[in-house]
């Protein structure tokens, strides 16, 4: 309960990051995830370790697919290092292939992930196009492919970052009925990528790293009926 309490008092202390504006958080979508997908770049891979071991003893039955800006060659030992922390399987992505889920696929260095296809028939997809905000792979890019095969039934996260990949995406997501949720200024290592999304009204809560894990879990227990503004 004191966890509880302590998680919800965080998500509304987030509402006040920016130069002490609040901005406007919106209703969380009713569906249950049917996929997460994560975006992260500069301190990502802290970020990306505390929430997924808080995820930990959760049961999180879909794919989660993560794009982090990373140097090349690093795919193989951040998934490696990922599925050690998580403890659940996490490999990079492979084009062609059907998301088991529970799995972590994460977009490997030089190539943007798109998912093909409607939900349950989703196939990840791999290729060579143009760099999108100066990223491959991008956030937006796999955001976006995400929104169209999930619509409502998609859960994307934002965490740190400079720059601002994951905002186009995250309307997209938005757009197609699904949830937001970006890591707040506070635990940030640089807010760029997570303060555009929220100044621009398209995130249903900013938390703390800390306490997001709480969040994504009690999303997979039942329909969404609080609103978050």
């Amino acid at each position: 309960m004191i966890k509880r309490a302590s998680a919800l008092k965080s998500e509304r202390a987030g509402r006040t990051d920016l130069a002490g504006a609040a901005p406007v958080l919106r209703a969380y979508s009713r569906s249950i995830p049917k996929a997460i997908v994560i975006g992260a770049s500069t301190g990502g891979p802290e970020a990306l370790t505390t929430l997924l071991q808080s995820l930990q003893p959760c049961t999180i039955p879909v794919p989660i697919f993560i794009v982090l800006h990373m140097p090349a060659d690093f795919s193989t030992m951040v998934a490696a290092y990922l599925e050690r922390v998580s403890g659940r399987q996490t490999s990079t992505a492979t084009h062609g292939f059907a998301p088991l889920p529970g799995h972590i696929y994460i977009a490997p260095a030089g190539r943007h992930l798109r998912l093909h296809g409607r939900a349950s028939r989703a196939i990840m997809h791999l290729d060579d196009g143009d760099s999108e905000n100066y990223c491959k792979p991008a956030v937006d890019v796999l955001f976006r492919s995400a929104a169209a095969s999930f619509g409502s039934s998609l859960l994307a996260i934002v965490l740190t970052g400079t720059g601002q990949d994951g905002l186009d995406g995250s309307r997209a997501v938005v757009e197609a009925g699904g949830n937001v949720i970006v890591q707040d200024q506070a635990t940030s290592a640089a807010w760029g990528m997570p303060g555009a999304v929220a100044e621009n009204g398209f995130a249903s809560a900013i938390l703390s790293i800390d306490v997001m894990g709480l969040k994504v879990a009690s999303l997979f227990r039942g329909p969404v009926t609080e609103r978050a503004g």
